[in-house]
């Protein structure tokens, strides 16, 4: 399975179904970790159907906690 082109990019964006709550992208098509959001100008959202975008959303997120834990520590 491919990356989508634009159009179907635009498409899935677009589609109400592939938004839970209208905030969370999940879409089980779409193999993209990081697809843009509704309004494209706003940046990146994940998609939670991708368990790889689970898996970065969580390891970024451990990252970040690490990094501010550590700060605290060190001072």
């Amino acid at each position: 399975m491919g990356f989508p082109d634009n159009r179907t990019s635009k498409n899935w964006q677009q589609d109400p179904e592939n938004w839970i709550w209208g905030i969370f992208y999940y879409n089980i098509r779409d193999p993209r970790i990081f697809p843009p959001k509704r309004i494209g100008e706003f940046g990146f959202t994940v998609n939670f159907a991708n368990p790889r975008s689970v898996l970065a959303l969580v390891v970024i997120g451990l990252g970040f906690f690490v990094f501010i834990t550590s700060m605290i520590v060190a001072k």
